[in-house]
């Protein structure tokens, strides 16, 4: 018999989580993911509009439907949402802007509560056997594993050079006030002497933030038990995407579903720009960029 939550009370094992460090194709995962029949979700309506499909009682419905179908990032469109603004209501600001990853000793009871009931409520609502949840920036999964011990985490990575070509071409990007201003916390000396030799170059700061970010998801990913944690390269997501979601799903404990294998056929996956970084940066900038994260670009078996 199929679970269900109680009022305000999530069982950690029917939560997921789809992270990344953001500009890594977590959202594209995400979104392909929460086509899934056994999911519910939080959605963007939610966050904007908060009177309107309270708890997302529909969000299933119409995201599956033509009218979610049809959606365009970047304009008008009905899905999955990291729901800062709505989280930060009605749980805590924590999980919007920390200076820092959240950790496990963040969790005090009253946020646990909260954020059990914020989920729970909202999958008891949608009817749903599972609820799927993505966020991006500092890992956090420390923190939510404190709140939900039982919870799976689909980490989403992409080569670092594309992420910092990608977050310069941001407006939110808050590097170029520096980093006394930016989101990622203050350089340690020996940062501070490698981005004043490299005269403040802008690039370069992307790239100690997006190995900051990486660094984070690497230390509180380590501390969990492999089979809660999957790492999966957007890349091979463009390249392979009904083998790579058919691991992630087998990761998830759910079936491949019929009904799963006609969105994923529906589904326009675009590869064009998977290394515009080289013309974007140009030789210099990406000499910088690949001095700072090249043992990570290595790890994750990039070149």
């Amino acid at each position: 018999m199929q679970e269900r939550p109680k009022a305000g009370v999530l069982p950690s094992h029917l939560l997921d989580f789809v992270v990344g460090t953001g500009r890594c194709g977590s959202t594209f995962v995400h979104e392909v993911l929460a086509r899934h029949e056994a999911y519910g979700f939080v959605a963007n309506i939610e966050d904007n509009l908060r009177w309107l499909n309270r708890l997302g009682r529909y969000n299933a419905t119409i995201y599956r439907s033509p009218l979610g179908r049809h959606t365009a990032k970047g304009g008008l469109r009905f899905a999955p949402s990291e729901a800062y603004r709505l989280i930060a209501r009605e749980v805590s600001p924590i999980y919007v802007r920390p200076m820092r990853d959240l950790r496990g000793d963040d969790v005090t009871p009253w946020l646990a509560q909260r954020f059990r009931r914020f989920f729970g409520e909202r999958l008891l609502a949608q009817r749903k056997a599972r609820f799927t949840h993505k966020y991006t920036g500092w890992s956090r999964i420390g923190f939510f594993d404190a709140i939900f011990p039982e919870s799976r985490f689909v980490h989403v990575v992409r080569d670092g050079r594309a992420v910092v070509n990608s977050w310069l071409q941001m407006p939110w990007w808050d590097g170029y006030g520096g980093p006394d201003s930016w989101l990622w916390g203050p350089l340690s000396p020996e940062e501070h002497e490698r981005w004043r030799r490299a005269d403040r170059s802008f690039v370069l700061l992307s790239a100690m933030g997006w190995r900051r970010l990486m660094e984070s998801y690497d230390e509180a990913g380590a501390l969990l038990a492999p089979d809660r944690l999957l790492t999966v390269r957007y890349e091979d997501v463009l390249a392979r995407p009904r083998d790579t979601f058919a691991r992630m799903l087998d990761f998830l404990r759910l079936p491949l579903t019929d009904g799963f294998d006609r969105e994923l056929r529906r589904t326009v996956v675009k590869s064009d720009r998977a290394r515009a970084f080289e013309r974007d940066l140009g030789p210099g900038h990406l000499a910088l960029v690949e001095g700072e994260i090249g043992p990570l670009l290595s790890r994750h078996g990039y070149c």
